[in-house]
Parts: C-alpha cells; structure tokens; sequence
C-alpha cells in the first residue's frame, strides 16, 4: 500500500487535475477482509467523457514513468474494479 499511496500522491493526483479528472473522495478499508485496498471516487460529466480523460490519462509519459517506478519490486495493484453509479430516490446525495 505504501507505493500505491506514494504513486497517487507524487504522479496521479497532479495528472488528473491536469487532465480535468474530477476527484471525490480516496479512502483505505480500516477493517474487514479488504483491509489494505484503496477505492476512490470519481466524478465525471458522462461515460465519453470519462473514456475521453481516462485514456488521455494513461498515455501521459510522467505517468507511465510513475508507474514503472512504483512497480520496480513487482506489482502493487493485484485488481481494479470499475463501476458507474446513479443514485435513486432513497439517496440523500441528489
């Protein structure tokens, strides 16, 4: 976890504001079977403009370089799990 945090805050976080990617929220799980993943939160206008940016994103060389670096001792990132929410009418979040 110490790499993947140190990646996000030394390359991903400055590319995804250069690249209008829209930040929410990052938490890691305090507790349960998952206690060392990270999820976070994005916002976007719409599932092309998520494609859009999220390409851009990865084609960044600092990025790549970023990614290299932080997975010189292996990989860091066992899974990726990706999902597009909408809220309901029980939502208190509109």
């Amino acid at each position: 976890m110490p790499n993947f945090l140190t990646r996000f805050e030394n390359d991903t976080l400055k590319i995804w504001g250069e690249h209008g990617i829209k930040q929410v929220a990052i938490w890691t799980n305090l507790v349960g079977p998952d206690a060392d993943n990270l999820t976070h939160m994005l916002a976007w206008d719409s599932v092309a403009d998520r494609k859009r940016k999220w390409n851009a994103f990865f084609a960044v060389p600092e990025w790549q370089e970023g990614k290299a670096a932080s997975e010189k001792d292996g990989p860091i990132n066992a899974k990726v799990a990706c999902s597009f929410l909408s809220t309901t009418k029980l939502s208190a979040i509109p």
